[in-house]
C-alpha cells in the first residue's frame, strides 16, 4: 500500500461519523429514525441527519419531531446540490442535499430516565388506613 493510498482511506474512515443517520424515505419507516437518533444522542453530544432528494422532508420531519418533545435543539442546517448518476438515462443528474445537526436539550436524559411514578395505594391499602 502506497503512502498516498493509506491516505485516501484514513480520510474516507473520517469522512463516516459514528453519529450520521442518512435517511432514506423508502426503506425504513418515520419513527426507527426517531428512535435511532434519540439513541445516537444518548451516545453522543450531537446526532448529524441527512438525505438526498425526496428523503429530505422525512429529515425535517424527523427533527422536527425530536425538538417539538423537548429531546433535541438545531445546531445547523447545511443545504447543498450533489451531482449522481441516473443509471436509467446514463447522464449526470443534480440532487438537493440536507445535513441537519441537532444537539441533546438539558432535560434530555430526563426525558430519557423518567423518575418512576408514585405507587398509588390499592383499595385494600384504603381501607386499613381508614381503620
Amino acid at each position: 500500500m502506497t503512502m498516498e493510498t493509506a491516505l485516501v482511506n484514513q480520510e474516507a474512515s473520517e469522512n463516516l461519523k459514528k453519529n450520521r443517520i442518512q435517511v432514506s424515505n423508502t426503506k425504513k419507516p418515520l419513527f426507527f429514525y426517531v428512535n435511532l437518533a434519540k439513541k445516537y444522542l444518548q451516545q453522543h453530544k450531537e446526532v448529524e441527519l441527512s438525505a438526498l432528494g425526496m428523503a429530505i422532508a422525512t429529515v425535517v420531519t424527523i427533527a422536527e419531531i425530536l425538538k417539538n418533545n423537548g429531546f433535541a435543539i438545531e445546531k445547523s442546517i447545511l443545504t447543498s446540490t450533489i451531482g449522481t448518476k441516473d443509471e436509467t438515462k446514463n447522464r449526470q443528474v443534480q440532487k438537493a442535499r440536507i445535513e441537519i445537526v441537532l444537539g441533546k436539550t438539558k432535560k434530555f436524559e430526563s426525558l430519557m430516565n423518567p423518575s418512576p411514578a408514585v405507587p398509588q395505594p390499592t383499595p385494600d391499602e384504603k381501607e386499613e388506613s381508614k381503620q
